[in-house]
């Protein structure tokens, strides 16, 4: 999962850039309204956090202009301003969910989590395909009830293919989502992530669908 971050606070911006990489996020850090209305309209996210107090552009307006553009990725409003009218403006932009400051990153986690769940169409908090599970709460996947002990790239892949079951997601679309923006990516690094994923799962598991990308199945029948 891939996750926009637009915070202008020099301590507190990379201060939860860190606690969403720890829980295995990709993330990229905006530090002004101009840039991360930018980063939103060109680049691929799972969600966005926001501010709304931004220097060059305020967060509404960034909100607004992502969704006049046709971005539908959730957002999150993470804000000291606590008022009413703060949070109606909020939610008329187009906010997904709002956040007041001071809060756990905990919590931030767990709302981002459910956002993205059901931005790709899934109520319920667990998430089965074959002998996989995954938590969307805990971000904990089991194979056959057991712990599934995933490296930060395995998770974010894993996570893309297991919120698109039994769907094939291009190649391309999952580069976008598990790498942050500035990463420098080998040719081959996807291919690799997945291989090691499958000596994990099974190989049976991740069907490599050729000229388009992969498809998670609980069956392991040939596309």
């Amino acid at each position: 999962m891939r996750i926009l971050l637009v915070e202008d606070d020099a301590d507190l911006g990379p201060a939860i850039a860190r606690a969403l990489r720890a829980e295995h996020f990709a993330v990229d850090l905006a530090t002004d309204g101009i840039d991360g209305a930018h980063l939103g309209e060109t680049e691929a996210f799972d969600a966005a956090v926001l501010d709304l107090g931004l220097p060059g552009k305020d967060g509404i307006t960034v909100l607004a202009e992502w969704r006049r553009a046709g971005r539908t990725m959730p957002v999150l409003i993470l804000t000291a301003r606590e008022a009413w009218s703060d949070k109606v403006a909020g939610f008329k932009a187009g906010a997904d969910d709002y956040l007041v400051k001071p809060f756990r990153v905990e919590e931030l986690v767990m709302r981002l989590r459910a956002l993205v769940r059901r931005a790709a169409g899934h109520a319920a908090a667990r998430i089965a395909c074959g002998a996989i599970g995954f938590d969307t709460q805990t971000g904990q996947f089991e194979l056959d009830g057991l712990p599934l002990k995933l490296t930060a790239f395995e998770w974010r892949v894993l996570s893309a293919l297991m919120l698109r079951k039994e769907t094939v997601v291009e190649r391309l679309d999952l580069l976008e989502r598990v790498y942050e923006g500035d990463a420098d990516v080998d040719s081959n690094s996807l291919e690799v992530i997945v291989g090691r994923l499958r000596k994990k799962i099974g190989a049976a598991a991740i069907e490599t669908v050729r000229g388009r990308g992969y498809r998670l199945t609980a069956d392991g029948k040939a596309p």
